[in-house]
């Protein structure tokens, strides 16, 4: 009996761990959602945009560029403003979603 207990406990332990990498994921995936206006869905831009595209680009290249947006050091029409927006972590996270994103 306390053997089917245990293995209970670990289902129920593996089931929320599960749950909250879900959570986590479709948080991230929210976040980088917020770019697909300018920047298109999952950060592919149309043929043609005078728009970067986000996606495959390196994380490191993601979060120096936002951080300059933030920081003024880069000037832009509307990033600026919507850099400031985001912590740093969330802007990590975003970087993240994109660089593991295909080109």
């Amino acid at each position: 009996m306390k053997l089917k207990s245990m293995a209970g406990a670990a289902l129920m332990l593996a089931a929320a761990s599960s749950m909250a990498q879900d959570q986590e994921a479709l948080y991230v995936k929210s976040l980088a959602a917020t770019c697909a206006n300018c920047h298109g869905t999952n950060g592919r831009v149309v043929d043609g945009s005078s728009v970067v595209s986000l996606a495959g680009q390196s994380k490191a290249y993601i979060v120096e560029q936002m951080k300059a947006f933030k920081s003024g050091a880069r000037p832009a029409t509307v990033m600026h403003q919507l850099s400031k927006g985001y912590s740093d972590a969330q802007i990590e996270q975003i970087a993240g979603y994109f660089a593991a994103q295909k080109k």
